[in-house]
């Protein structure tokens, strides 16, 4: 489905009949709150009342001007039927509120009533006298219930906390009242109730994410002339289409590495970091606040909103992606270089302009710089190059792709980044990295490999009413003496309780000559090296290299995904020798060295 596909629904748009707005605290001041009883009371300590104070403090140590605004949690309200006056009923957000009015009255009490400023009001359903408490609040009554001992701790905290900084009261009171915002969120769907509209947000079924509070700034009714206008159904129709497209894991991890600092709960509000800029180290409602202050600049003289042009950003931003996602050289080389922690919107602006052509020559000059301090043949297995070797057999990888022009194949940015891919050896290394611990699974292996047949216990074999040791028996009988011979001896190992480490090294040792992995030097050069995932990689550990090959082979023909280059690798593809296939000698790693740089030369540095 795409953007131009407009399908209405009157359901689309049933949560949208909220209001959204952003109110600084001292547009707050004349309003009446009620606390229903199906909240808890208030429950802040000392931690998040100080973490509260010295937010609000930072922001001021910044020099904010005039128009700049600290932006609080959502606070989400309801009018309250039940009352005479204009009283709000707070839905979420009351252990703020409580603390704003608990540090406002501290402020006052260094006045005289006549010249104290005015305060909202706050009251509890379930504490009637609630009222009169939090206008004085005093020690002698703190353990008359649990919330007014709350209230007395977070006041102490309050004036402790002012103890040393009696002359930044002024300028903390300024901030508060002037620069410091809430997002007033208010419902007015007459079909919800309140208890359940709290309860769906407690429990996350509408999280007042970024998200969340811009989608309801595009929709909310105020801002289209017609109720229910067609605009407003196409935004709310090509806003789920995106939301659609965005649950593609193939496209999601095309865009999004998990080395974000950010796990989105939301997979759109992304998009909407990516276009207004957000930074790590930018406050929670950073998104937010952005699209606000663009809604209010895109408003005319007579207050109507210019929704068109806003949306339309966010469109052509969302459909340059997926011009990149559907290109299959865009998708390789720009997935290979978010992978690197390239800035998607410098991608954007820098190749802004350019015909693809030109697009993928730019991105692959990118590419180059990677590479260019970078020398193939020194990178060894370690924690100096691993992220280097890694690299090199990703981009490996992925020309390999690329090099297939007619083939449909696409690199699975997905697998790669949910399953772990990481380096592992091909042949594998010395006895020593293999512990006590995994001694008898690099046994079991081997023994597996000898027979056919898998485990070596007293669990009884439902289909043939026999132990997996006496089928492991029955099939070593069948073996040839120099096998039968290694499965004995592997037998042996099993059944020790306290691994005899002199009897396991002459039993490796042997093996490896059997195997033809004595001879080997380039235990931990990249020659030696291939991608694999986790699981994969966890399963097989330690194990020789036609244990290993046995296992790929098995997982390919199990639809279990396996990198095309770690395929070909235990395959023997790249081998100018094909020798024995079970076999993985030194001239194969140098024959696998020289593909690598052969397909890798027009990124690699020039000697």
């Amino acid at each position: 489905m795409g953007l131009e596909e407009i399908k209405t629904s009157d359901s689309i748009l049933d949560n949208y009949k909220n209001y959204l707005n952003l109110k600084s605290v001292g547009e707050l001041l004349d309003k009446s709150f009620f606390i229903p009883s199906y909240q808890r009371g208030y429950r802040w300590t000392e931690k998040q009342v100080t973490a509260l104070l010295k937010d609000i403090w930072e922001f001021r140590e910044k020099t904010p001007t005039k128009d700049e605004f600290y932006c609080l949690q959502p606070v989400v309200v309801t009018l309250n039927k039940a009352s005479d006056i204009q009283q709000w009923e707070l839905i979420d957000g009351q252990q703020r509120l409580t603390t704003i009015y608990i540090l406002l009255s501290y402020f006052n009490k260094r006045f005289t009533e006549e010249f104290r400023k005015p305060i909202f009001t706050l009251s509890y359903k379930t504490r009637e006298d609630s009222i009169e408490y939090l206008a004085n609040i005093n020690e002698s009554e703190k353990d008359k219930n649990i919330d007014y001992h709350f209230i007395y701790e977070a006041y102490e905290t309050i004036k402790t906390w002012f103890s040393t900084r009696q002359n930044l009261i002024n300028d903390f009171e300024s901030v508060l009242i002037n620069n410091t915002k809430v997002i007033w969120y208010e419902v007015n769907d007459s079909n919800s109730n309140p208890i359940d509209i709290f309860t769906r947000i407690n429990i996350g079924k509408i999280p007042l994410t970024n998200a969340e509070l811009v989608k309801a700034l595009f929709l909310q009714k105020g801002n289209f002339l017609q109720q229910a206008s067609l605009k407003q159904l196409q935004i709310a129709t090509e806003w789920d289409i995106i939301e659609h497209k965005l649950q593609d894991n193939s496209f999601w991890f095309f865009i999004y590495s998990p080395k974000n600092s950010v796990a989105y709960e939301n997979r759109i509000e992304y998009i909407f970091d990516l276009i207004q800029g957000k930074k790590k180290d930018d406050e929670d409602f950073f998104t937010f606040n952005e699209f606000y202050n663009e809604f209010e600049n895109n408003r005319e003289d007579n207050g109507i909103l210019k929704i068109d042009p806003l949306w339309l950003k966010i469109k052509k931003y969302f459909l340059i992606l997926e011009e990149w996602y559907n290109d299959k050289d865009l998708y390789h080389l720009i997935g290979f270089l978010i992978e690197y922690n390239h800035d998607i919107n410098k991608l954007k602006s820098d190749s802004n302009g350019l015909n693809k052509s030109n697009q993928k020559v730019f991105l692959k000059q990118e590419i180059r710089e990677m590479f260019k301090n970078i020398d193939i043949d020194d990178l060894e297995y370690g924690a100096t190059h691993n992220k280097l070797i890694k690299m090199t057999l990703l981009l490996f990888n992925i020309q390999t792709i690329l090099a297939t022009q007619k083939a449909e194949m696409r690199f699975p940015f997905d697998k790669y980044k949910e399953e772990n891919w990481d380096i592992e050896h091909v042949k594998s290394q010395t006895e020593k990295s293999i512990n006590k611990s995994n001694a008898k699974d690099w046994a079991l292996d081997i023994l597996e490999y000898l027979t056919g047949q898998k485990g070596y216990s007293d669990n009884l074999l439902q289909e043939s009413n026999k132990t997996t040791k006496e089928i492991q028996l029955e099939h070593i009988e069948n073996l040839d003496e120099k096998d039968k011979d290694f499965a004995s001896r592997l037998i042996h190992l099993l059944e020790q309780e306290k691994i005899d480490n002199e009897y396991f090294k002459n039993l490796y040792d042997d093996l490896t000559i059997e195997f033809k992995e004595s001879d080997f030097e380039q235990d931990d050069n990249i020659s030696n090296l291939a991608l694999l995932d986790e699981n994969t990689n966890r399963s097989y550990g330690n194990a020789m290299f036609p244990i290993k090959r046995k296992r790929i082979i098995e997982n390919d023909m199990n639809g279990i995904f396996v990198p095309i280059c770690t395929k070909n690798l235990f395959l023997k593809y790249y081998s100018k020798k094909m020798g024995n296939v079970m076999y993985w000698r030194e001239s194969d790693a140098k024959d696998y060295l020289e593909s690598i740089k052969k397909l890798l030369k027009e990124y690699l540095p020039t000697s």
